[in-house]
């Protein structure tokens, strides 16, 4: 794939209209993602998994990757040593690579912003990069997966930092005064692909779920 599919496929994910419209462009990219996204230098799954190791220890429980695509991340919580860990994505092309792969528990195709197939309290951590973004998923995610995560459990997101101001940081001041759950730490802006031109920032989060 050229520089200019690449650049093609970012904009036509970040423009879509609908879960199903991502999914679609996925499904597409599917084989092709992991070079690419090496290609543009693609930060999130390092600095997530960095903030992840911070809080959650290697023995903590089931983990979900919540948006674990070609199952980057996976990979990555595998050769770490976190080997309990379950992916979930709305591409069934995404998933199929990840399958290939053999790091995960389950594979789940469903889209963030729904109600998710797991029960309450069910995860000790969750941990999501790249999908809190432009065309994916907003604020809206997220109380389901303070829901399938266990009190004292950590979760991890990068978010789009346009995102941050319009909603994330207000909704997440309504929770903290609500004692749902604890901002307990935050990079502050970054960008996530120095390797594609016209990257907006993002930054990545880790709450504690009371």
């Amino acid at each position: 794939m050229t520089t200019d599919d690449k650049t093609a496929r970012l904009g036509a994910v970040y423009q879509a209209d609908s879960t199903e419209d991502v999914a679609r462009v996925y499904d597409a990219w599917a084989e092709n993602y992991d070079s690419d996204m090496s290609l543009a230098g693609y930060r999130h799954p390092a600095i997530s998994l960095a903030l992840l190791a911070r809080f959650v220890s290697k023995d903590a429980g089931p983990l979900l990757d919540a948006g674990a695509g070609t199952g980057l991340i996976g990979e990555w919580l595998a050769i770490t040593g976190y080997t309990h860990v379950e992916g979930l994505d709305l591409s069934r092309g995404m998933l199929a690579v990840a399958e290939r792969k053999g790091v995960y528990r389950a594979l789940h195709q469903a889209a963030l912003g729904t109600r998710l197939p797991f029960a309450d309290n069910h995860f000790a951590a969750i941990i999501s990069a790249g999908v809190f973004t432009s065309g994916h998923v907003g604020v809206e995610g997220l109380d389901d997966l303070l829901r399938i995560c266990k009190s004292g459990g950590v979760i991890v997101l990068t978010i789009k930092d346009v995102l941050w101001q319009a909603s994330f940081r207000q909704r997440l001041a309504e929770l903290e005064a609500n004692g749902v759950c604890t901002l307990i730490d935050d990079t502050g802006p970054y960008v996530s692909m120095p390797g594609e031109a016209g990257t907006t920032p993002s930054r990545c989060i880790a709450l504690k779920v009371a």
